[in-house]
């Protein structure tokens, strides 16, 4: 059997997975603004996974790298497939867009102006107005000639260029751009031209309609919206960097100018001015992409927002009080008393906030030790870390500034917690703490106890309205002692000789997750029961792949939830005919660790921060953590039974790679979310 009918590769399985974005967009049950903001979300994934997947494939080709992948193509067979992939995916996204959202969107009341040229005398003259009034003085026009070069075009800023001709020297043909300003909004609601729908038109139109008056000298012979997605990739060598603060903040300059690896134009561009672009951004043919619509599709999420529109939404979801939580009381005594299951979004994250809030202000608490990885823009955990500094208690955070597109942020974070007198460790030399754990250190009656709070998702309020991920808290000194553990090593590099209960990575996580399935294999081998429930985000490990399929040969029954990229082939005889893979897209973000061992009658349950991907296993700081309480196991099986029963949200992986959603036909209609949702409510009502 060849690599590749073992093992699917790693980016076409991530563009199969934005395929399950779109049909979500292309879902009619879908309200028709929940749709739109689907078709957003696949322009921005792949946006991202080009600045950061594509451009390191075209690193490795650049720098000679000829080592095959997982399913055995080398870099440059990958960025073939996938520029090929995306082309088809483009054309989709679009076709969707116009022959599905114009004409819906239309018929409820919402025009997007597709022409300028068609839009009413009145319309006209607003949008003249408007450009002179509010987008004239922001725009900076650059001409190129034989005293100007061209221009840095900006990573993901969106411009128009033009062909112009000199009036004075007829025949002299020169290349101009302007940057449509991001400062101002994209989505400009105009008035109606009669027939009571909202009219937007975007600003690049706005723009394009009055060019001329930003090159008064020259005749504009032709213009056309054009977008540059450039290399983000940051590289930097941490045993080098003196400081990596510094050399973070130097490298995040540089992401707004890598090289140029995908060019979007509009479908009738002059040609003329595209073989400018492609000439000084040094593309291939194939990463020039001709769109038949807007460029940049994240627009959709501002016409979501445009006003008058709720009838086209699905009802707000507000997160519910914790099922295992009893808000009137104290929420450390609560803790003392049993461990507490907190499943979000579903349920609120306020307790996990209040947590940090009520140990920063408790004179009994002598110390707060958290790792941070991302966090909201306006983040009360901060504001309570800070203020617990202040408060004279001793407070260590580990803020990771290479995650990635959020290390702005976090060097923002880091610097005000410093300042207010916290610990502040930048994660560690060649490896990401991605790990979600929090340890608060409290003076009791009968000595001192910890309190830790172990999670599967970040320590952000905001996306934890959007992201399902688990939570635990509990008060149990082996727990403790190993939250302990954590922070020393990762404050002083000190690891204990033995560990209770967390098992970490980069140290052994691989280990116990192997010997684990190894475990089930033998029960299985033996006549024992042995089954293998997993959810993660990503799956596309070569070790545990490998031993999932030599599992499933033995007979162990492998039922594997996987939002994202899979790379093993499900369902092949002789290989993998006992594991059966599905991915939940639905309105939350999929985003919850949880595995479930059945060890013949004895099973075991862990939840963590690590997919079983090589760079969570072997170049992380990562978290696993059973789960023994039987209340909280139940409802974790519980929470597992329910999205393999999913019959509305969930797509299949069939044996040849590619998904399909599940067969509706003599099963009852399960949206999982939905009812999680439905169950926190009746909870929250008992």
């Amino acid at each position: 059997m060849t690599q590749s009918e073992r093992f699917t590769n790693r980016e076409l399985s991530w563009l199969a997975f934005n395929k399950r974005v779109l049909s979500e967009a292309k879902d009619n049950h879908l309200p028709l603004m929940e749709r739109l903001k689907f078709l957003s979300i696949t322009a921005s994934n792949l946006d991202e996974f080009f600045m950061v997947r594509v451009a390191s494939l075209k690193d490795q080709v650049n720098a000679g790298y000829t080592k095959k992948d997982i399913a055995g193509m080398t870099s440059k067979e990958q960025i073939d497939a996938i520029l090929k992939e995306t082309h088809k995916f483009t054309t989709a996204q679009y076709n969707t867009y116009n022959r599905s959202f114009l004409p819906s969107l239309k018929k409820n009341g919402l025009k997007i102006v597709t022409e300028f040229e068609k839009l009413t005398e009145e319309q006209a003259d607003y949008v003249d107005n408007y450009f002179q009034k509010e987008v004239f003085p922001v725009l900076t026009p650059m001409a190129v000639d034989s005293s100007r070069p061209f221009p840095l075009i900006r990573n993901r800023s969106l411009n128009i260029g033009a062909l112009l001709m000199d009036k004075k020297k007829k025949g002299t043909i020169d290349f101009a751009t302007v940057q449509v300003p991001s400062v101002l909004p994209r989505v400009v609601t105009i008035p109606t031209d009669g027939d009571n729908c909202t009219t937007v038109i975007l600003l690049e139109q706005i723009i394009e309609k009055n060019i001329q008056k930003l090159f008064l000298n020259y005749k504009v012979l032709c213009q056309a919206p054009f977008r540059v997605m450039r290399n983000a990739d940051l590289s930097i060598d941490e045993d080098e960097a003196a400081d990596l603060l510094i050399e973070i903040e130097k490298q995040l300059k540089k992401r707004q100018w890598g090289e140029a690896i995908r060019l979007e134009v509009e479908d009738n561009i002059d040609k003329r001015l595209l073989k400018t672009l492609r000439k000084e951004l040094n593309l291939s043919e194939d990463a020039i992409f001709k769109i038949n619509g807007p460029l940049d599709l994240t627009f959709l999420m501002k016409v979501y927002d445009i006003e008058g529109f709720d009838h086209l939404k699905e009802p707000k979801y507000t997160p519910q009080q914790p099922k295992m939580l009893d808000a009137s009381r104290d929420l450390f005594e609560q803790i003392r008393e049993h461990d507490i299951l907190l499943h979000h979004p579903y349920e609120t994250f306020d307790p996990v906030v209040n947590f940090v809030k009520k140990a920063a202000s408790d004179p009994n608490v002598l110390a707060i030790k958290q790792t941070l990885y991302r966090v909201s823009s306006h983040s009360p955990i901060i504001a309570s870390l800070a203020q617990a500094a202040e408060n004279g208690k001793q407070v260590s955070v580990l803020v990771e500034l290479k995650a990635r597109f959020d290390e702005e942020n976090n060097i923002v974070w880091a610097k005000k917690l410093e300042k207010a007198g916290c610990h502040v460790i930048y994660g560690l030399v060649g490896l990401k703490t991605h790990s979600k754990i929090t340890l608060v250190v409290r003076k009791e009656e009968d000595g001192i106890r910890r309190y830790v709070h172990l999670g599967t998702g970040n320590y952000n309020d905001s996306t934890a309205k959007l992201y399902t991920d688990m939570g635990m808290f509990t008060s149990k000194t082996r727990y403790g002692e190993d939250a302990t553990a954590v922070f020393n090593m990762l404050s002083g590099y000190s690891e204990p000789l033995v560990w209770n209960k967390l098992s970490l990575a980069p140290l052994w996580l691989r280990g116990k997750f192997l010997s684990l399935i190894e475990r089930e294999k033998e029960h299985a081998k033996n006549g024992r029961t042995a089954r293998i429930i997993a959810k993660m985000n990503s799956l596309c490990d070569p070790g545990i792949i490998e031993a999932l399929y030599d599992a499933s040969e033995a007979g162990v029954e492998i039922d594997l939830i996987v939002r994202g990229i899979c790379c093993l082939r499900a369902g092949i005889k002789g290989l993998s005919e006992h594991i059966r893979v599905r991915s939940i897209v639905g309105t939350f973000l999929e985003h919850s660790r949880i595995f479930y061992f059945e060890n013949n009658g004895n099973a075991e349950y862990y939840m963590g921060s690590a997919d079983w991907m090589p760079r969570n296993l072997d170049k992380r700081v990562e978290i696993l953590f059973p789960v023994e309480d039987p209340i909280l196991q139940e409802e974790i099986y519980h929470i597992l039974h329910m999205q393999l029963s999913d019959t509305k949200k969930a797509h299949l992986l069939m044996p040849d790679g590619h998904y399909v959603k599940v067969d509706q036909r003599g099963k009852t209609p399960l949206n999982s979310q939905l009812y999680f949702c439905e169950e926190a409510m009746a909870n929250a009502k008992k």
